[in-house]
């Protein structure tokens, strides 16, 4: 009995944790009363800023609301009660974002890397096996799940971004066309404002009308568990069970991914699944998929353009003449399809106009992202100005050159699709770490990527960078959110991104070019 019982003991444990959270999620989900009646909105929407210290102020979500609406031909008149609100909007910290939860979530975050260091040390040593099988993905995926659900309900997330995606939910729902001339400091590309009008349709029931903020982030958290399954599937056809599991684990238990999507309320873990899509289909060789799914993230965040030379890599190496016309055709259907019904009534080039006004929302060294930039001190300084010889957006130019050259050249030289997911790790840290106008959560696909890139070469040293990204996403996240004015946190967390990018590129370079790898197991 005894025997029988410490064989087990994982299996009960997380039938009791699964259970526990199944109860306490359906619990908070039929208890919860709604504060996002009129009223409370609208407080909502014309909460203070409480931003002060290093991290400067932001206008309204992600857009600038003296830039609203110029990329269209309408009037660009606002709805009801959201005509004029965009003045009293920052994308500071609001007083409606509870920072006692900084804590708690500072307090996991040790905790997390502590397990990570101690699993890694029993795997390394062959002291962690794991019995009953089929259960343990299934149960991880429902804690994960249940955990969000909870957070989800009990924060209400930040309430610039809440009460934009609100509005832009609510407009997309009732005209797809007049989308763009009708919704406040609408910045986003289209793509995802397709997941944003079924919200709103949703959301417009009475019986779930309480639960817009659990809605809104929904489709992120949603992402969170696909991909966390994404990598266990992977994983377990090129690694063993174990590594594939705690891969897993890693990903979905993240404090990095659960303070985007669950906390904040940001979309960047959907953005993320996007190009893992991409990137996986590339690495199967179905260029079609592939192309559409790139597209797809360039339509849904600019960012996406930071990954299209994966892209581009794949298609020179092949040579392939066939595959760089479906490449090119499925770019275009896709764009055309995702576009159009929001042209209708707009000018030819609105689409044009839309990405210009958006990237220049923030002429800055940095926005507020622990990078090279905020290390020297220039957040939040005109990138105009003069870094010796040339200007912060020159040297940010020349970054994106030379991160993209060295991707390229790995990927020539490791002359294999499988080197997709790393090139595209190079790419968004290179560019995060070394770009201008960079935002705190555009590191965020590098947690999910560091680990496809793991699985597919096999270096044991790609885990160091995936615990490391998870380190400083977490930090800068939570600082900006949270409003932690801690100056040793910015500068230390800058310079670990700093020093993390340069491991990664030793590493891609004793792959790719001295084909030495570290392999764990």
């Amino acid at each position: 009995m005894k025997n029988l019982l410490k064989k087990n003991l994982l299996l009960i444990i997380l039938i009791f944790i699964t259970l526990l959270s199944g109860t306490l999620c359906t619990y908070t989900v039929l208890n919860h009363k709604s504060s996002s009646n009129s009223n409370g909105f609208q407080n909502e929407i014309n909460a203070p800023s409480t931003h002060n210290g290093n991290q400067k102020q932001r206008n309204g979500g992600s857009a600038n609301s003296n830039q609203n609406n110029n990329f269209n031909n309408s009037s660009g008149n606002q709805n009801g009660g959201f005509q004029g609100g965009m003045q009293n909007i920052t994308m500071g910290f609001s007083s409606n974002t509870d920072s006692s939860y900084s804590n708690y979530l500072t307090a996991y975050f040790i905790i997390f890397i502590i397990l990570s260091i101690t699993a890694y040390y029993y795997l390394i040593h062959k002291k962690f096996h794991l019995n009953n099988q089929k259960f343990l993905i299934p149960a991880l995926l429902l804690v994960g799940l249940f955990s969000r659900i909870i957070f989800g309900v009990l924060t209400q997330g930040y309430s610039g971004d809440i009460s934009l995606f609100r509005n832009w939910a609510e407009n997309a729902a009732t005209n797809l066309s007049t989308f763009y001339s009708n919704s406040r400091s609408a910045d986003y590309p289209p793509f995802y404002i397709f997941i944003l009008a079924v919200i709103g349709k949703i959301g417009a029931s009475t019986a779930l009308s309480g639960y817009y903020t659990l809605l809104l982030k929904l489709p992120s958290i949603l992402a969170d568990i696909a991909s966390g399954y994404l990598i266990y599937r992977l994983s377990k056809k090129y690694t063993s069970y174990e590594i594939s599991m705690l891969l897993s684990a890693f990903y979905i238990l993240n404090p990095a991914t659960f303070i985007n999507s669950t906390f904040w309320g940001q979309v960047d873990s959907f953005f993320t699944f996007i190009i893992i899509l991409a990137m996986y289909l590339l690495s199967k060789k179905k260029i079609s998929l592939s192309s559409i799914f790139f597209t797809a993230a360039v339509l849904m965040k600019p960012q996406g353009i930071i990954f299209l030379p994966v892209l581009f890599f794949e298609l020179v190496r092949g040579r392939n003449l066939k595959n760089m016309i479906k490449a090119v055709i499925s770019i275009i259907v896709t764009s055309f399809i995702i576009i159009l019904p929001f042209s209708i009534k707009q000018s030819p080039l609105w689409i044009i106009k839309l990405y210009s006004n958006t990237v220049s929302e923030y002429p800055y060294a940095s926005v507020n992202a622990y990078n090279f930039f905020n290390l020297i001190g220039a957040n939040y300084k005109k990138d105009s100005s003069i870094l010796f010889i040339f200007s912060y957006h020159t040297w940010g130019l020349i970054f994106i050159i030379l991160t993209t050259l060295f991707s390229w050249f790995i990927y020539i030289k490791g002359n294999n699709k499988t080197f997709a997911f790393a090139a595209a790790l190079i790419q968004i840290a290179g560019v995060f770490t070394f770009s201008v106008g960079m935002h705190e959560r555009y590191l965020f696909p590098a947690a999910a990527l560091s680990i496809f890139a793991y699985i597919y070469l096999k270096d044991k040293r790609l885990l160091y960078i995936a615990l490391g990204y998870s380190m400083t996403i977490f930090s800068n996240t939570n600082a900006i959110l949270y409003n932690v004015s801690i100056s040793d946190i910015s500068l230390f967390t800058s310079l670990l991104n700093i020093v993390l990018f340069g491991y990664l590129v030793k590493i891609m370079y004793d792959i790719a070019i001295k084909k030495k790898t570290y392999i764990l197991l």
